[in-house]
């Protein structure tokens, strides 16, 4: 008789000891080793101090029968297996259906044929060798599973903390995002800039899950970094292509719109690549006005292909931009029916409340009954009295505490520049690198602002303020500056910026200098400011927002101080 290549321990439970001797002789020649009880009770008790392998069991037994000695066994071994064959005489088919039903995994007819009963014994080791590898690969599989989601749990921790550290929380924007995994694929972003305007960011990469929320972080960065020093969505769009161009594979961009609602002059400038049509909602008229996609997605492009070129619309308080993902229009019912911009409208035009527009758009796709195949956002944000907001908290995406606290630096912008370059934005983020000007920042824009507008309007183009005191000089104004600006060909503008310790704070000096004609400071400064006019404001701007500021006698040169404090 041919050896098990595996031996096995295997209990032998039977109550005629000429049966038990024959089947233990047989199964020690096999090369097994075996442990041999005369009933059932003694078989549980030996199985919970031995846990064998494999166990014989005689169906009827006095004390405790096989049956029941079975049904023990089973729960004992909790998971894992330990087959049981049983080892029986009846021939019905209740009898042996009855056996199985007690946990018994095979049976052997008496009187013994070595041969099958050697074939059993070893398809019920390849069983259990199954059964084991299986509980093997699964408790790896649930240690990895728990690895991963401990990973995906601080990657989403991060992922948020990046994601929801702007200003979504505006009293102004409305939102939901529904991810369609745990990760969301889709990325929305809102911040105000230094000069109180609120930036907003609606993107949605391809596909979805963590690899799709993978571009979101450098992405947030981007827009955080470049709105908090103030840049303008052409500069932002083109870090952020080239960024993501740079760093994500060829088959993944970001269809975006990123759009900068300015308070001030009620206005939107938008920019959509690859979005589904945003709308604006007039609340005058009602009218909607699409917004929409003329740009290929981000991180397409090469930078020197890249197109940035955005569209301006007028607003009225209480109008709305509303943004939306495609895995809106793309909720598909039963019938693989897309929800699509048909049914989006019959929503407008129903929408009574507008407060309720994204909820009633979530219950027109419920009973739509639709099967979401993607990440779902929606966005509305409403132009509101700018006071609404409080004082906007400009978002950092560094903490300003490694700057140098003691340097200066000079700029000379001359004609070439002037025409074609605002240097406001790259002088915001020098400045906001000094962790002490950050509370400032929103002053610290506008003064420059008015400097800089100051000297290259007034100093180097030679135009007159007072030509703004209406609206249609007002425009007359601007048309004059385009032209002026068109054909300059000499002047300058230079900028001298100071950085110098203070006590426990520091001190910036700003020194605006222009090569205008100047003007008579103490004739300007004597005049009084007049809320209802359109000109005249900068300067009162200035000595407002700063804590020191004055003129040269030729008017040439203008000198500004901020201060902060060790707590700034």
């Amino acid at each position: 008789m041919s050896v098990v290549a595996e031996s096995l321990c295997i209990l032998i439970a039977d109550d005629n000891a000429s049966d038990r001797l024959l089947l233990s002789t047989i199964v020690r020649r096999q090369g097994h080793r075996v442990l041999s009880v005369s009933n059932g009770q003694e078989a549980v008790e030996v199985f919970e101090r031995e846990r064998p392998q494999l166990v014989l069991m005689d169906a009827m037994m006095p004390v405790m029968d096989g049956f029941e000695a079975a049904r023990r066994i089973k729960q004992m071994a909790g998971e894992s297996l330990v087959p049981i064959i049983f080892l029986t005489s009846l021939s019905e088919s209740e009898a042996l259906v009855r056996c199985l039903d007690a946990g018994g995994d095979d049976f052997v007819a008496k009187p013994y044929n070595q041969v099958i009963l050697a074939a059993k014994i070893n398809a019920m080791n390849r069983l259990r060798r199954l059964h084991d590898t299986v509980l093997q690969q699964r408790d790896q599989i649930t240690k990895h599973h728990g690895y991963l989601l401990n990973e995906q749990r601080v990657a989403k921790a991060v992922f948020d903390q990046v994601a929801h550290s702007g200003c979504l929380s505006a009293p102004n924007i409305r939102y939901l995002q529904s991810p369609y995994a745990l990760f969301n694929g889709d990325l929305l972003l809102a911040a105000y800039t230094p000069a109180g305007n609120m930036h907003v960011l609606l993107g949605d990469f391809t596909g979805h899950g963590l690899p799709a929320a993978v571009g979101a972080m450098p992405l947030a960065e981007v827009f955080y970094g470049m709105t908090a020093k103030g840049y303008g969505l052409a500069e932002t769009l083109r870090e952020m292509n080239a960024k993501l161009k740079r760093i994500l594979p060829v088959d993944m961009f970001c269809c975006a719109t990123l759009l900068s609602v300015n308070f001030n002059v009620h206005q939107v400038e938008v920019w959509n690549g690859g979005l589904p049509d945003g709308y604006l909602h007039r609340i005058a008229t009602g009218e909607r006005t699409p917004l929409v996609s003329r740009h290929l997605p981000l991180g397409v492009l090469e930078p020197s292909r890249f197109d940035d070129q955005t569209e301006v619309h007028p607003l009225s308080l209480g109008d709305r931009i509303f943004l939306l993902s495609d895995g809106v229009l793309d909720t598909s019912d039963i019938n693989e029916q897309l929800f699509g911009t048909k049914r989006l409208h019959a929503v407008f035009a129903a929408n009574r409340q507008p407060d309720s527009l994204i909820d009633e758009i979530c219950t027109a796709l419920n009973d739509f009954r639709g099967d979401v195949r993607d990440d779902v956002s929606m966005v509305e944000i409403t132009l509101v009295d700018s006071q609404l907001l409080g004082s906007p908290a400009v978002t950092y995406s560094d903490s300003g505490e490694s700057s140098p606290l003691d340097w200066s630096v000079s700029f000379e912008y001359r004609a070439a520049t002037l025409k074609r370059f605002n240097p406001l934005p790259y002088l915001l983020q020098l400045l906001l690198e000094v962790h002490g000007l950050r509370s400032q920042s929103g002053a610290l824009y506008s003064v420059l602002a008015e400097l800089y507008t100051n000297a290259l309007e007034h100093g180097v183009l030679g135009l007159d303020s007072r030509l703004k005191r209406d609206a249609s000089g007002f425009a007359h104004y601007y048309r004059e500056r385009s032209a002026r600006l068109a054909d300059l060909e000499d002047g300058y503008v230079r900028l001298h910026l100071q950085v110098v310790p203070h006590e426990r704070g520091g001190r910036l000096v700003v020194r605006v200098e222009d090569s205008g004609a100047g003007f008579d400071v103490n004739r300007v400064m004597a005049v009084p400011y007049a809320a209802h006019e359109l000109s005249g404001r900068g300067l009162d701007v200035v000595r407002r927002l700063s804590q020191h500021c004055h003129w040269s006698e030729d008017g040439r040169t203008a000198t500004v101080e901020f201060s902060w404090g060790a707590q700034a």
